[in-house]
């Protein structure tokens, strides 16, 4: 059996993006862009990964490190281009008989479509296999020049290509499934070209050619190919996975009466039946289950939303928020690592972080969760049918017991045991007529500071 390893070339600096975060980092639904392809990679199962950088890509690195442990980082010192990276990734993958090479800036490109390069590549006989696309926009990439019978002859950059070529052939995609065993000796050997002092790995298929090795092309879909060069770029491919992703949303039976407006990340989970109204964003690390109902103009992020519960309008669930069936987060809620019990209320203006919230617990309006004293955080829990007033501080870490009751108005900073009632503020005074004196009283400082003035 062949075995197959896999580098990915991000040594690119992306200075078309105009801004100091490295091309491969900007993030599509929510992962980095080289996240996603680094995901693709690993569920192919290599060999090998290796991930090749150039030396000013330290912060990319500590992402690899991070997203892929199992990765080896090879550094591309100085850049010379892309038959250059491909030739230290092929010295970095030890014995492996097959090398793909994958890019960073592609993210769209599933492991089926390169499962499928790989068995043409197998049934072919091929010493490289190179994926092509017809995309909408042709301008900015070379050309596969192919022979009567299919046959890959060579790849022609855009500025060296006859009119007919680029009139009707395929665009090149960048990746490249190679036979190690042919393709080693001629990486060394590839020219540099002398606009940029780079050696390129498309010049890789006509030395093969050249060699008497034969080389082939597999079409891919004109989108999953595109890969990143602007903010443009980066936009259009955003607007192409949203779509991909909300169809698959619709097609699972979930609930989006105007899906265009409904923003989801890369692992955005929802059950068929959950009802997601317009105007919603999702960052990472969302579950909605079967059956709740995410109102508009909510933003939700590492959370988890239970059956039946229901966010919004305009509530925020930050990182660590769990909601139990039937729950409810209402208009202008916020929660952080706040956990609500099956029936827990927080309908309007409460700011639930760092708590534990019992079932059928009802928060009023207004109500914060003092977490942070200015130097750690602190928990609140909040029994069972426990029913806080609007308005309150409850200044962790405190405890409100089960069926307890807190007076609206109230500053907790100690527990409040079990159907206990606890009001903490101050005392009313009423002073009856004093109305018209006060407000007279009010009105000669103004007018002393206006004279003043």
């Amino acid at each position: 059996m062949t075995s197959l390893a896999i580098a990915v070339l991000a040594a690119g600096r992306g200075t078309r993006m105009r801004n100091g975060l490295a091309k491969v980092l900007h993030p599509l639904g929510g992962r980095p862009l080289l996240g996603h392809v680094l995901a693709t990679a690993a569920a192919l199962e290599p060999a090998a990964l290796v991930v090749v950088l150039d030396p000013c890509s330290e912060e990319v690195a500590a992402y690899v490190t991070a997203e892929c442990p199992g990765a080896r980082i090879v550094w591309q010192d100085p850049p010379r281009g892309t038959g250059d990276a491909t030739r230290r990734a092929a010295e970095a993958v030890g014995d492996a008989d097959r090398l793909l090479v994958l890019y960073g800036d592609t993210p769209l490109l599933g492991a089926d479509r390169l499962r499928a390069m790989i068995e043409r590549h197998a049934t072919a006989g091929a010493a490289a296999t190179v994926l092509a696309f017809r995309p909408a926009r042709r301008e900015g990439y070379g050309r596969l020049r192919l022979a009567e019978d299919g046959r890959l002859l060579e790849i022609v950059e855009e500025r060296h290509a006859e009119p007919e070529l680029l009139a009707g052939a395929p665009c090149n995609a960048g990746v490249m499934l190679l036979e190690l065993e042919a393709a080693r000796p001629l990486l060394s050997r590839l020219p540099l070209r002398p606009e940029k002092g780079e050696s390129y790995l498309t010049d890789l298929v006509a030395a093969l050619v050249a060699a008497a090795r034969s080389c082939v092309a597999v079409e891919a879909d004109p989108e999953e190919a595109l890969g990143v060069n602007s903010q443009r770029e980066l936009a259009e491919l955003e607007a192409v996975f949203q779509r991909r992703r909300r169809e698959a949303m619709l097609e699972g039976g979930v609930i989006m009466p105007v899906p265009e407006t409904v923003f989801l990340a890369f692992d955005t989970e929802i059950g068929p039946g959950a009802v997601i109204e317009p105007q919603v964003v999702f960052g990472p690390g969302v579950r909605i289950a079967a059956g709740a109902r995410v109102r508009s103009f909510s933003h939700l992020e590492g959370a988890e939303v239970a059956a039946g519960a229901v966010v919004g309008p305009f509530a925020r669930l930050r990182p660590g928020s769990r909601l139990g069936e039937g729950a409810r987060v209402g208009n202008f809620v916020e929660t952080k690592n706040a956990v609500l019990g099956t029936g827990a209320k927080a309908n309007h203006l409460a700011y639930l972080g760092d708590a534990t919230v019992g079932e059928g617990a009802n928060i009023g309006a207004g109500t914060i969760t003092c977490n942070y004293d200015g130097v750690a955080k602190h928990r609140t829990e909040i029994g069972r049918r426990a029913f806080v007033g609007s308005n309150s501080a409850l200044v962790a870490p405190v405890r409100i017991g089960a069926e307890a009751i807190v007076g609206a108005g109230s500053t907790i900073t100690r527990d409040v045991p079990d159907r206990a009632v606890a009001v903490a503020r101050g005392g009313q005074q009423v002073k009856p007529g004093r109305a018209p004196d006060l407000r007279q009283r009010f009105a000669r400082r103004r007018a002393e500071k206006a004279a003043k003035e």
